[in-house]
């Protein structure tokens, strides 16, 4: 697998299996199990998806060295004092059944219970004071955020020693987010793509349905390599064997740059979820 090198020097594998929606148990043992066989070694969970359990097990039974699989998860909105990160991390942990994690993100910037009085300011210190003490300790290789806008981010370098090495955002053809892609890169925060096929709304564009038969591709390969050529790191996600197999197959090929363009201008295909509105 082609991989980026982040700020700290961490190599992270260019494509990475989502877990988002894949319950606990077979659901998401099975699709794990079925993405390392295929050629994953980039698996991304998270406290919320409930489901960290079933995908350490999976790695476990794969007979995959874990030294050869990045494993990421994220901390959870509850989560609003460094006690309780901390805690919540050791039991992601424990779940995963690992001693070290590749990468830890904090999940949203702006959880619904911290909004009044800006407390999430307050909350997202705390928590990432917790991340970097495991980052210190070598628990943790890299750290980072997940759907945090440019004012976020600001806020959080006031005081964090650290700066985050991935932003974890919602990205596929027509959602660009180019403001804050930019900031990020010129801070060498690598940007990582979730939905990256629209929450499945690729599958019913026109457009991308067309470009999938130019290249004789399926409409996912196109969205994904069309997160590649923008230098995200795309995070598909399946429960369908034949699918997770053929989203692996994206290295070996190259979209026209009018091809690129186009797809920057899809519309309908996916809505962010406002962090400073979202309720949750």
């Amino acid at each position: 697998m082609e991989t980026y090198k982040l700020s700290n020097g961490v190599e992270i594998p260019k494509l990475g299996f989502g877990t988002w929606q894949l319950e606990e148990g077979e659901m998401a043992y099975n699709s794990v199990s079925k993405a390392l066989e295929y050629g994953y070694n980039h698996i991304d969970t998270a406290q919320a998806y409930g489901n960290e359990k079933s995908v350490g097990q999976a790695i476990i039974d794969s007979g995959v060295n874990r030294e050869d699989i990045f494993l990421t998860t994220k901390v959870w909105n509850t989560r609003g004092t460094y006690e309780e990160a901390y805690s919540s991390i050791q039991r992601s942990m424990a779940k995963l059944q690992v001693d070290y994690l590749d990468l830890l993100l904090i999940h949203w910037p702006n959880p619904k219970a911290f909004r009044e009085d800006d407390a999430w300011k307050e909350r997202n210190k705390e928590v990432w004071r917790a991340m970097e003490d495991f980052y210190k300790e070598g628990k943790i290789k890299a750290i980072g955020i997940s759907n945090f806008q440019i004012h976020h981010i600001e806020e959080l370098l006031k005081t964090a020693e650290v700066v985050p090495h991935v932003n974890q955002i919602s990205l596929s053809p027509g959602l660009t987010q180019d403001e804050l892609v930019k900031y990020c890169q010129d801070k060498e925060i690598q940007i990582e793509a979730y939905s990256p096929l629209g929450k499945g709304g690729a599958f019913s564009n026109e457009t991308l349905k067309e470009m999938a038969a130019k290249y004789d591709r399926t409409v996912a390969q196109i969205c994904l390599r069309w997160s590649l050529h923008h230098g995200f790191l795309p995070l598909p996600r399946s429960k369908t064997p034949a699918n997770i197999k053929s989203n692996l197959n994206i290295f070996d090929f190259d979209l026209s740059p009018e091809d690129i363009e186009r797809l920057n201008h899809l519309e309908g295909i996916v809505e962010m979820t406002d962090p400073d509105k979202g309720d949750f």
